[in-house]
């Protein structure tokens, strides 16, 4: 199981300049992969070419981008050009977001989610490997090809905790991205649907992208009252509580790796029994001692 960094996104007013040292680091200490998300602040695609286009030998991934806003032929076209931008470094995670989300701030329609997701992915992935495209969905249509380098080499993961998701995910695009999902979730539920499904299709084994929340502590209690508070939007939003409702977790808290080496040791590797190709630690303090472990695990 490869380790990355999914990294907090900086607000300072040189937040391009703060990612752009948080990747290097993470380059210069081995780790693999760098993630961040797009939220609200920085957009996560534009970053990672500004940031990460003069940190060389880690991949850079998006965890994820919202497809709702942009229609595929135009992600893939800013998608493909960070590509080029990053020497092909760029794994291009996308998702749902949420009908909150969708609804409320964008005011777009949020019916029938896997249909939506189906039909981005029919114009999108063959985008991504360099081909024309010509559909008619009932919500998205293209007749488009693009010029862009850096097409053929650029992985696409979705966001998949839900059964029709998860087959798209191995069926269609490269795997997984997860975020709040722990290891009985991923045995029980992520790995077998995705892989099947990937199986089925003729398609290589999936990649299963699994985020947590992690802290090197003695003070397990302090912290874990840490992560309730910082993540405890993703108790509350519909995706989110059903995979922690399944790994039989209360709540964010739950499902963070905190404790002393030794225990969060046995947490990531129980991960990659249970099918987790890439972790992405996401620290959420920063005393050092997290950071320190992890780079003995590279």
């Amino acid at each position: 199981m490869r380790i990355g960094l999914f990294i907090n996104e900086p607000t300072s007013p040189d937040a391009l300049g703060k990612l752009r040292e948080r990747i290097a680091r993470g380059a210069d200490e081995g780790f693999t992969s760098a993630w961040v998300s797009h939220i609200f602040g920085l957009d996560a695609l534009t970053a990672l070419a500004v940031a990460g286009a003069a940190v060389p030998g880690i991949e850079l991934g998006t965890a994820v981008v919202p497809t709702y806003p942009r229609h595929p032929a135009a992600l893939a076209q800013q998608a493909l050009t960070v590509n080029a931008a990053l020497d092909g470094r760029l794994t291009l995670g996308i998702g749902l977001s949420h009908q909150v989300v969708v609804e409320g701030m964008f005011g777009y329609g949020y019916d029938r989610p896997a249909r939506h997701m189906r039909e981005y992915l029919s114009v999108l992935m063959p985008l991504a490997r360099g081909e024309n495209v010509t559909f008619e969905g009932e919500t998205i249509t293209a007749r488009i090809g693009l010029s862009t380098p850096g097409a053929g080499d650029m992985p696409v993961l979705i966001a998949a905790l839900a059964p029709r998701m998860l087959k798209l995910a191995g069926e269609v695009a490269d795997g997984t991205v997860l975020w709040m999902t722990g290891p009985r979730t991923v045995a029980e539920h992520i790995a077998p649907a995705v892989t099947e499904a990937a199986r089925a299709a003729g398609r290589p084994a999936p990649r299963i992208v699994c985020a947590l929340p992690v802290c090197v502590t003695d003070d397990v209690e302090a912290a874990r009252a840490r992560a309730a508070e910082v993540f405890a939007v993703y108790g509350q939003l519909p995706s989110y509580r059903a995979v922690l409702d399944r790994e039989g977790a209360a709540g964010p808290a739950d499902v963070a790796i905190v404790g002393d080496e030794e225990t969060v040791a046995a947490r990531i590797e129980a991960l990659a029994a249970a099918g987790v190709t890439d972790f992405a630690a996401a620290e959420f303090t920063s005393d050092g001692r997290t950071r320190k472990f992890l780079k003995t695990l590279l």
